[in-house]
C-alpha cells in the first residue's frame, strides 16, 4: 500500500475515534470530523472500512449514535438504519 494511503487510514481512524468521544458534548464538531475523514479518504482514493462506513449517514454525512440520533433495526434480512437528522433510511442486506 502507498505511504499516503497508510497515513490517511491512520488519520481517518483517529478522526472517527475523536468524533465518538466528542459527540455527547458537540454533535456539530463530531459531524465536522466525519466530513474531514471522508474528504481525506476521497483525496487519496481510499475505501472506508465497513465498520466506519456504518457510523455515519450516507445522506447528510452526520455521525450516527444508535438511540440518540439514529435507530437501528433488523427487518427481512436487512439492517435498517434510520437517521433522525435527515429522516432517511439506509438498508444494508444481511448475509
Amino acid at each position: 500500500m502507498d505511504k499516503n494511503k497508510t497515513i490517511a487510514q491512520e488519520r481517518i481512524k483517529i478522526l472517527f475515534e475523536e468524533a465518538e468521544k466528542i459527540f455527547e458534548k458537540s454533535p456539530k464538531l463530531a459531524n465536522r470530523y466525519i466530513e474531514l475523514a471522508r474528504k481525506i479518504a476521497m483525496k487519496v482514493n481510499l475505501r472506508l472500512p465497513r465498520n466506519l462506513k456504518r457510523k455515519f449517514c450516507k445522506h447528510c454525512y452526520s455521525y450516527l449514535k444508535s438511540g440518540i440520533n439514529s435507530r437501528t433495526r433488523i427487518h427481512k434480512n436487512k439492517v435498517i438504519i434510520y437517521c433522525k437528522n435527515c429522516k432517511k433510511y439506509t438498508r444494508i442486506p444481511l448475509k
